[in-house]
């Protein structure tokens, strides 16, 4: 998996936009993550130079089984360890497990909007 093949995947979901929010950050990591949203929430969260891990949205009850099934799985990346997890790319995480953990992410987000968010997406 390279960073431009997640990019068109997460591109391709319903109502997603990118963007580079972190240009003023301290650190040169946190200005290279990209950001992908529904509207202005955002659901993933990847470094474009490094392409080391994403950070995704996840149900809390399943963060737990999913950090003992898999062990790159972790944390969220300066995110509430609560809703968020780092899945790091090129380790046990099989590639369709990881689109579907995205697709996961996009839909809490999609699932947490209001009726007016929802119909100012289409």
């Amino acid at each position: 998996m390279n960073v431009e093949d997640f990019r068109k995947y997460c591109l391709s979901l319903n109502d997603v936009t990118e963007k580079m929010p972190f240009g003023k950050a301290t650190s040169q990591y946190d200005r290279n993550l990209l950001v992908f949203s529904i509207g202005d929430k955002w659901f993933c969260l990847v470094n474009i130079e490094v392409f080391d891990f994403c950070v995704l949205k996840s149900e809390p009850d399943l963060i737990e089984e999913l950090r003992i099934q898999y062990d790159s799985i972790r944390p969220g990346y300066h995110m509430n360890h609560k809703h968020w997890i780092s899945v790091y790319f090129n380790k046990d995480v099989p590639y369709a497990k990881i689109k579907e953990l995205v697709q996961k992410s996009h839909n809490l987000i999609i699932d947490g909007l209001s009726k007016k968010q929802k119909e100012s997406l289409n």
